[in-house]
C-alpha cells in the first residue's frame, strides 16, 4: 500500500512498471479461452480471460512475450501471432496497476495448462455464440465474473476503434 496525502492505494512489487496482461483467445473450433481460479483478495473462486504479469519472469519482457507466456501457462494454447489492442488503468481508484488487452490469433494446442506455482487454474473452452450466458450462469452460481471479459468477448469482433478484427 502506498499513501500520498489521504490517499491510498496498491502498487505492484513485483512485475515490469505495473502492467499486466489479459488474453483474449479463440481455438480453432471457435470456443473462448476462460480460465477459473480462486483469488486470495476476494476469497472466491473467479472466471478471467487468462493474464498475467509483465516481466514477472525478466525485465526485459515485452507485453506480446508476456501474452504469449502466459497464454500457454494457463491454457496450454500457444498462438502464432499476438496483438496489443488497447492499454489502460484496471481500477484507477484503487491501484497503479495497467493492463493491456492482447488478441491471440492462430492457437495450438500444446499442453494442459493450470498455470503454474501450484495456481491450479481450471480451463474452460466455451463456444463463442453461448460465451455471455455462460458467464451468466457463473455469476448465478457465485462466482466472481471478471467485468473486463465483456470488452474482451467485443474485442473478438472489433478493434478498441470499433473497425472489425482482422
Amino acid at each position: 500500500m502506498v499513501r500520498r496525502g489521504r490517499w491510498e492505494y496498491a502498487e505492484r512489487t513485483h512485475g515490469e512498471r505495473g502492467m499486466a496482461v489479459i488474453v483474449i483467445a479463440v481455438t480453432p473450433a471457435d470456443n473462448v479461452l476462460f480460465v477459473e481460479q480462486f483469488r486470495m483478495p476476494l476469497r472466491a473462486r473467479t472466471i478471467e480471460m487468462p493474464a498475467g504479469l509483465v516481466g514477472d519472469d525478466r525485465a526485459d519482457d515485452s507485453l506480446a512475450e508476456a501474452a504469449y507466456r502466459e497464454l500457454i501457462e494457463e491454457t496450454g494454447w500457444r498462438p502464432e501471432h499476438v496483438d496489443v489492442l488497447l492499454t489502460g488503468p484496471t481500477s484507477s481508484g484503487m491501484s497503479s496497476e495497467r493492463i493491456a488487452f492482447v488478441r491471440a490469433r492462430g492457437l495450438s494446442k500444446v499442453g494442459n495448462g493450470g498455470g503454474v506455482d501450484g495456481e491450479d487454474i481450471i480451463v474452460h473452452e466455451v463456444p463463442r455464440a453461448q460465451a455471455p450466458a455462460w458467464l451468466m450462469q457463473k455469476y448465478a452460481e457465485g462466482y466472481e465474473v471478471d467485468l473486463k471479459l465483456w470488452a474482451g468477448l467485443w474485442m473478438i469482433e472489433f478493434n478498441p476503434d470499433g473497425s472489425p478484427a482482422g
